[in-house]
């Protein structure tokens, strides 16, 4: 069993949990001060390192910040008193695995020891992992031959088993979902329920009720209890996607969840113990997004926990050819047609196009295809891509991203509230639709609809804020 050492001053708390690690089975060995802690580290074989960040002599982040200079791969919980949030962060910063706000229970400790011994193994394994990637993943509905995508299965097939908190990055498009699921069934919690949100297709005052549920009477309209998302979820997995877009009062009770387990819903007072596996998924640039305020520090290195990374289908281009037959074998019969490929021609206007919208792109353009084609093989003509004028030349040209200018007369203000006011017309007034459809978070479209002087009146169907 795993090897840890505890390094704590206060000999109750020090013994405490080393009588409890014991009796989950792990070796432990026990110091009170940071030095002593790196002395024994140069002698033993430690699988994992408890300290507090408040010692007598070396401080708990220079001792961590020592351990990670020698020993990058060493997985470190610290402890530290509540409401010293800000000084948990900075040790996350530092190459901290996790942390624990004092008092916790043992049962907590437990918990995440256990998780980031999980890690660490995920970690080692992933060693060899470049070498084993001449090994074949696959997985249902997922078509990825390429190395790039080979090796986003690869970890998947070593992180599912975990219960380690996911973090899915990429474009729209990419396919995010079905790698969520490919988690969701390849772990312990299979047999569990999947369940999805996207914050982005629920309006800011509604999000908070559908992930914790409410309570009759918690607002207007409430005539009956409901149970939010996260009991839906309980002993299986949640996918939160678009984590970007959730607000930062929902972002508080959401790190709660994840820190604690537990939470009540919406005008109640019970509080409620979940079990949930959470893999979230965002194609925005968090890092941004926490400089600009927008998202919350001790929320991200929770959530950040196992990133990966699905690229954009512009970087695996090798793909397209399986991509293209599998829609095809799927779509086909679904249509009532016969279609036994596609010719050279067809595919190579593929292979050629840029692919803003990724892999739902290329989906929606077989389908279409193959609605257009009479039969027999999908033909070039029966090839029609979404094509603006400055998409078509970035895509004739190789350039990575398409470029649209102002038409001539027209200054950059009144060019862009023309885009806003097309999304907005194409939502039918859905400011989270059109947010989506422009790539912005609904709080950026609110500030550029108040700067045009577009009153922030309720979405069509949607009760206001405070209902």
């Amino acid at each position: 069993m795993p090897t840890i050492l505890i390094v704590e001053d206060e000999t109750k708390m020090q013994r405490l949990l080393s009588l409890t690690l014991t009796d989950e089975g792990y070796t432990t060995h026990t110091v009170e001060d940071a030095e002593s802690g790196l002395k024994l580290l140069r002698n033993e074989a430690i699988d994992l390192v408890i300290t507090d960040l408040k010692l007598p002599g070396m401080g708990g982040l220079e001792f961590l910040q020592a351990v990670k200079r020698s020993n990058g791969e060493m997985p470190v919980v610290v402890m530290t008193a509540y409401g010293s949030v800000d000084t948990a962060v900075e040790a996350m910063k530092s190459g901290a695995s996790d942390y624990v706000l004092k008092p916790f229970s043992l049962d907590e400790m437990k918990l995440i020891v256990k998780k980031e011994l999980d890690n660490h193994r995920l970690r080692e394994e992933n060693r060899s992992l470049r070498e084993a990637l001449g090994q074949r993943y696959e997985f249902k509905n997922i078509v990825a031959h390429s190395p790039k995508m080979q090796q986003v299965l690869a970890t998947v097939v070593r992180v599912a088993p975990t219960s380690s908190t996911v973090l899915l990055g990429g474009e729209s498009g990419v396919g995010k979902d079905l790698v969520a699921h490919a988690i969701h069934e390849h772990s312990r919690r299979a047999s569990g329920p999947f369940v999805k949100i996207n914050s982005t297709a629920i309006p800011e005052n509604l999000l908070e009720s559908e992930l914790f549920g409410y309570e009759r009477g918690a607002f207007t309209g409430a005539t009956g209890s409901k149970p939010g998302k996260f009991e839906l979820a309980d002993k299986g997995t949640l996918f939160l996607d678009e984590i970007g877009d959730v607000p930062p009062a929902t972002q508080v009770k959401l790190l709660r969840v994840l820190q604690e387990r537990e939470f009540e819903r919406l005008g109640g007072t019970r509080t409620l113990k979940v079990d949930v596996r959470l893999v979230a998924a965002t194609n925005r640039d968090l890092r941004a997004a926490l400089e600009q305020g927008a998202f919350r520090e001790d929320l991200y290195y929770r959530l950040n926990v196992v990133p990966i990374n699905i690229p954009a289908l512009r970087e695996h281009k090798e793909d397209i050819p399986a991509l293209v037959e599998h829609f095809i074998k799927q779509q086909a019969p679904e249509a009532g047609k016969t279609i036994s490929g596609i010719s050279p021609e067809a595919m190579r206007i593929l292979i050629n196009f840029h692919w803003p919208g990724n892999v739902r792109e290329l989906r929606n353009i077989i389908e279409r295809a193959i609605a257009l084609s009479p039969g027999g093989r999908i033909e070039a003509g029966d090839i029609q891509l979404d094509v603006t004028p400055s998409r078509a030349a970035a895509a004739a040209s190789g350039a990575g991203t398409a470029v649209a200018f102002p038409p001539e007369g027209t200054t950059l203000d009144q060019f862009e509230e023309e885009i806003i006011r097309e999304a907005l017309r194409r939502a039918a007034g859905n400011k989270s639709q059109a947010a989506r459809l422009l790539g912005l978070s609904r709080n950026a479209l609110r500030y550029r609809l108040s700067k045009m002087g577009v009153a922030d009146e309720p979405e069509p169907g949607k009760p206001e804020d405070g209902e």
